[in-house]
């Protein structure tokens, strides 16, 4: 399991920042128990090794005017690997496109995509994602509420395997 390469307090500083990724490296520090300049030296280590990928704000769409939040299923008529890496640059460059993730089973890539109105949701998808080189279908959802979005990992999980492997 990749997460027990790291000790308890890596977990734990991940977990604190994972939940809020702006608060001092003093208060990181006293919440995992150790002194500021391991824990900033740990931050710094747990970044390069990739664990720590970048640190975001989290905005609020709909305030900002983006209210469609639409998923488009996406099927296409090759999946040899350049035309599936062909595809996801071209999702990389769609500025709608707010996540692209390859799947298995019917529909080769799941979209998650924000537009401020239906219209403009619309022109996208008329105009890029149905037209786009190799796609053979698109199936949308329009997303009339969302109940729950948790970002990155549930360390509680994590820590519960260590636990009963240890």
């Amino acid at each position: 399991m990749a997460g027990s390469k790291l000790d308890p307090i890596d977990r734990q500083i991940l977990a604190e920042l994972q939940a809020d990724g702006r608060m001092t490296n003093v208060e990181l520090a006293k919440r995992v128990g150790i002194s500021a300049p391991p824990c900033l030296r740990r931050v710094r280590t747990l970044e390069e090794a990739g664990f720590i990928r970048g640190y975001h704000a989290e905005v609020d769409p709909r305030e900002l005017g983006f209210e469609v939040q639409v998923f488009a299923m996406v099927g296409l008529q090759s999946q040899a690997e350049s035309d599936l890496s062909a595809f996801e640059d071209r999702c990389r460059n769609w500025p709608l496109v707010r996540e692209c993730h390859m799947l298995n089973g019917e529909v080769d890539f799941i979209l998650k995509c924000v537009a401020p109105d239906l219209s403009t949701f619309q022109t996208f998808l008329t105009s890029d994602l149905l037209t786009a080189p190799n796609v053979a279908s698109v199936k949308t959802s329009l997303v009339i509420r969302g109940a729950k979005d948790e970002p990155g990992v549930p360390f509680e999980v994590m820590e519960e395997r260590l636990s009963r492997s240890a």
